[in-house]
């Protein structure tokens, strides 16, 4: 396999991994009803988006084709977790993703992919704080309330609208 093959393959399994990981924060971010802890889950969704556009741009630029787009996950009804384990299992996954990629990534030749992947490594680590700083109850992940009376009250719904 050529270098550009190799690439593009790595490339690929990164994808796949990345958008996995961003459907399992949408379906846990459904069930995380406190404000500023979906408020994070929802930051965390962007960025994945965000991580999966630069990624689907370096597969098209090695030669690949197009990725599906990420879809609804399935609800998984009979799955009643807490938020705390949902946080933990995120954290735990990311630190995961991490570890496993890094020394792939450290050793490809490429250095706009390599950067690339690394900023992506970075970004995920920062995901992994986040869900472990939710794990110990803190509602200021990303910035302070201007209002110090505390969190905010209430909870969100698990879907926005419905059609």
């Amino acid at each position: 396999m050529s270098a550009q093959g190799e690439a593009l393959a790595l490339v690929e399994e990164f994808h796949r991994e990345k958008l996995a990981a961003m459907l399992q924060h949408m379906a846990h971010a459904r069930r995380v009803g406190q404000y500023d802890a979906n408020n994070t889950y929802q930051y965390v969704i962007n960025r994945d988006d965000v991580q999966l556009s630069w990624l689907s741009n370096a597969i098209l630029a090695l030669g690949g084709t197009e990725p599906a787009p990420a879809e609804r996950p399935a609800e998984t009804a009979s799955e009643h977790v807490s938020a705390h384990a949902m946080f933990e299992r995120d954290a735990q996954a990311a630190q995961a993703l991490v570890e496993r990629w890094r020394p792939r990534v450290e050793a490809m030749s490429n250095a706009r992919n390599r950067k690339m992947l690394e900023v992506i490594l970075g970004e995920t680590a920062e995901q992994q704080r986040f869900f472990e700083q939710a794990m110990a109850g803190r509602t200021d992940l990303l910035g302070r309330r201007g209002d110090p009376s505390g969190p905010a009250r209430g909870a969100v719904m698990g879907d926005r609208w419905i059609e």
